[in-house]
């Protein structure tokens, strides 16, 4: 079993990126992105693979105590880091500590600014009980509560944010070791601390980084449960506030976590899930469902579900109209087979899109990923048949992605975000599985990749008419 990330694929990554941004740039070279767009491209990659090569060489040996200490610590450094060079880096380029085109953000900050005066009484009220949908609502409960004790600072939140996603991280090590062993653990837990867009989402003042928390936190505790006859019923409890919690941020999140649940107490193997325990939770999840099914949340879970076609094709309609002639052919039938590789960089200067163009790194570390997520779902479905150990990871990854890939957001960095980290568990468990036979597989997607830069460069650009 390989226990790291070969230096051989972490360099083969880096030299594609590389390989295709200098394509791009070639044969697009009226619409070349600026070259801070590219360092920052560079920087996210090359630090990511030699990083990943490098710690999981050298923390696999080293106790779990100081293994977990160090993941933290490092995350934390890694994304306190990027919060202050962010605010200064936004600053400079827009005047503002807000990313280009912070409508979202800056709305988040304004709001929770303004209301932090309110009594807790009446911001309860605003958000969750006089409100028309509660899809954003616990977000800004959170932030104003926030700004209750940090005023009016921009970078304190973001700080905050910093702590929450290395949290994340550990629990992802932890959720991981319970279902694919230490090893292949510490490789998630390793990509995850290094993982571009984690980390750039700590400088932002957008919900993502919350909404991973709260996503890890609900998948470890419900894994554990699962598995352990200690502390059930404070466990349940916080899952299903954890579950609560995910509708007001994001309403498929909330859908798709109660989708995970019962499929991992349907199909997880009883020797992991006592019979007792296993009732014992869908009553309890039962319970949950129909106190659910009767308010806002439902309400508005079902309203989601019932457009969600409408709203793709109503998205499309807007994108064509504005000049994105061939974005009616990004389908969902189109696009739902690439979901878990999905979404492409952007390489190219498109005008509006500069945030597009931060991601670009971070978005070629999850293509390249991709082969490996795609290498542990096959082998654990027909190789090792452990498929019943990935029931509850695997199916929130695939309930929510399914979902998105159903909607007008299936190339949209922060839609696709919460389902990273069940991806970065099954990535690290395809390298585990890497041998002769599969590494022809690895070697064949060192081509797709540069394709799908380079492929999506042209789709952006000739959509608009700019070839």
């Amino acid at each position: 079993m390989l226990t790291f990330l070969p230096k051989q694929i972490a360099d083969k990554g880096i030299y594609l990126y590389l390989g295709s941004l200098a394509a791009v740039t070639l044969i697009y070279f009226k619409h070349a992105m600026s070259i801070e767009f590219m360092l920052i491209g560079v920087m996210w990659v090359a630090g990511f693979f030699t990083l990943a090569n490098r710690f999981t060489k050298e923390w696999q040996a080293i106790p779990e105590k100081k293994f977990i200490t160090q993941l933290f610590i490092y995350a934390l450094v890694l994304r306190v880091a990027w919060v202050f060079f962010s605010y200064y880096f936004y600053k400079a380029k827009t005047g503002m500590p807000f990313e280009f085109l912070a409508r979202d953000a800056m709305m988040y900050y304004y709001v929770s600014v303004d209301r932090r005066g309110m009594s807790f009484i009446d911001l309860w009220n605003i958000y969750f009980v006089n409100t028309p949908s509660v899809s954003d609502s616990g977000y800004l409960f959170y932030l104003t509560l926030l700004a209750k004790i940090t005023g009016e600072s921009i970078i304190i939140p973001r700080l905050i944010h910093s702590v929450l996603s290395a949290f994340s991280v550990v629990q992802v090590y932890t959720l991981a070791k319970r279902n694919i062993g230490d090893e292949g653990a510490r490789i998630a837990g390793i990509f995850a601390c290094l993982f571009p867009n984690l980390i750039y989402h700590c400088g932002l003042h957008m919900k993502e980084t919350v909404m991973v928390f709260i996503i890890t936190l609900f998948l470890e505790r419900t894994d554990y449960v699962l598995r352990s006859k200690k502390h059930m019923l404070p466990n349940i409890a916080l899952i299903t506030g954890l579950i609560i919690s995910m509708f007001t941020f994001r309403t498929v999140l909330g859908g798709a976590a109660i989708f995970a649940v019962a499929s991992a107490l349907l199909f997880s193997n009883s020797k992991v899930v006592g019979k007792a325990r296993r009732w014992m939770m869908i009553g309890y999840a039962a319970l949950a469902i129909s106190t659910l099914a009767g308010g806002i949340i439902m309400a508005e879970v079902e309203d989601t579900w019932g457009n969600r076609t409408e709203n793709l094709e109503h998205k499309r309609m807007v994108q064509t109209m504005r000049g994105n002639q061939w974005a009616q052919y990004a389908t969902a039938s189109v696009m739902a087979p690439m979901i878990f590789v999905l979404p492409f960089p952007t390489m190219v200067h498109i005008f509006e899109q500069e945030n597009q163009l931060m991601f670009s790194g971070g978005n070629y570390v999850r293509n390249f990923l991709g082969c490996f997520v795609l290498i542990g779902l096959f082998s654990a479905i027909f190789i090792t048949k452990r498929w019943r150990e990935f029931a509850l990871i695997g199916s929130f990854a695939v309930a929510y992605l399914g979902i998105i890939a159903t909607s007008g957001f299936n190339n949209s960095e922060r839609f696709l975000l919460p389902g990273l980290p069940c991806l970065l568990i099954i990535a690290a468990y395809g390298i585990t599985q890497l041998n002769a036979k599969n590494m022809r597989f690895v070697r064949i997607w060192y081509y797709v990749v540069p394709a799908m830069a380079v492929g999506w460069a042209f789709f952006k650009l000739g959509t608009r008419g700019m070839i």
